[in-house]
């Protein structure tokens, strides 16, 4: 019995045109369908990352220290020392030097604060002379008010009330809020080290067996990106502190130590580092610098933040951390947008993980060329 339908049949011809139409139709509809999920997730995600900043913030600051101190408990640990009293050695040592660097720079803090009504009435010189020099340029005043024209005392103390108690109370219920919050950074290091490997292991058995490979290597990576970016982070703060105190204390700035200090690391702030980094010094010398003092203070900020983006980071984290500079700036944005100072020192680790995570997922791996070079 031969078949009512033969392949050479009329009737065939029309299923056979029609079908690559309707694979292509079922494609682009299968394309839409998963932009669409993407941009839902991703507007998801940074939404629980809005509401929840508090819980993650610990959480990945958490993270970034167990990974610093990760080379001291395996050394630790290579000394025969069990891993949990290596974690809880390796936490007071980081705690003993966090409370050094504290008490030091409190102080300073301190006796840069009794300096600071001279450094206040230097400021209003300068700006007097500047108001001065640019009297020339305005236009003519109308006279100034005649006694009892202006507003009365009663007025101003009905405009400018004030509710003290309020505001105590706001500031103290949110410093609260942080210190209690904070206070599980320590717990939460801890167990990352002394769990660490656990973590890990159990991590990688959440995927299928066909993916537990690539899990494992991802991991590996985005661990040896963030401890690349920590230690190279801290080495060129130091240099850049140094070379940034050298010089403020040959222009002979007051607390040039302090200044350096903070200058120094500030800059390490991507592209808005030097703006900000260049405001500590200029304030620390103010009334006392002059042009060429000035030009040194621009010359050794904005040259050693140059070197260390171009020379220093390259050679130690540039083979790990591939983004471009494009990706690098929308991460601050969003990230700082998000939540704040510390979104801008966790934009570019964050957005790096992520791209190694792409990097490992074949449906992905296009947002990872994305976020690449």
């Amino acid at each position: 019995m031969t078949n009512p339908v033969d392949e050479h049949s009329p009737l065939s011809e029309p299923m056979e045109s029609a079908a690559p139409p309707e694979r292509w139709q079922r494609r682009r509809s299968d394309r839409i369908q998963t932009t669409s999920q993407v941009i839902v997730a991703t507007a998801v995600v940074l939404a629980i990352c809005y509401v929840a900043k508090p819980v993650l913030i610990v959480l990945l600051v958490s993270v970034l220290l167990s990974f610093m101190l990760t080379p001291v408990v395996d050394g630790l640990q290579r000394m025969r020392l069990p891993r949990g009293l290596g974690a809880l050695v390796a936490l007071l040592l980081l705690l003993a030097v966090l409370y050094g660097i504290s008490y030091f720079f409190y102080n300073r803090g301190v006796a840069f604060g009794h300096e600071l009504p001279k450094y206040t009435e230097r400021i209003r010189k300068e700006v007097g002379k500047l108001e001065d020099e640019s009297h020339i340029f305005r236009e003519p005043e109308s006279a100034p008010p005649q006694k009892g024209q202006g507003p009365s005392a009663g007025q101003h103390s009905s405009a400018w009330n004030p509710d003290w108690t309020s505001a105590l109370t706001h500031g103290a219920g949110a410093i609260w809020e942080i210190a209690l919050t904070a206070s599980f950074v320590p717990f939460l290091v801890y167990f990352m080290l002394t769990w660490q490997e656990h973590a890990r292991a159990a991590t990688v058995m959440l995927f299928r067996l066909e993916h537990r490979n690539a899990a494992y290597v991802t991991l590996g990576r985005i661990s040896a990106m963030i401890r690349s970016f920590l230690v190279s982070n801290m080495l060129m703060g130091v240099v850049l502190s140094v070379v940034s105190t050298v010089v403020f204390a040959i222009l002979h700035l007051p607390y040039f130590y302090f200044v350096g200090f903070i200058s120094g690391f500030v800059s390490l702030i991507p592209y808005l580092g030097p703006i900000v980094a260049i405001f500590p010094p200029l304030a620390a010398g103010l009334g006392q610098l002059h042009g060429g003092g000035v030009l040194v203070i621009l010359i050794t900020v904005f040259g050693s933040h140059v070197f260390a983006i171009n020379v220093l980071y390259p050679k130690m984290v540039g083979k790990r951390l591939q983004l471009n500079p494009l990706v690098v700036t929308m991460s601050l944005l969003v990230w700082g947008w998000i939540w704040g100072a510390v979104g801008l020192i966790l934009a570019v680790p964050i957005t790096a993980a992520l791209k190694i995570i792409f990097d490992h997922v074949e449906s992905l791996r296009p947002y990872g060329a994305w976020l690449g070079e």
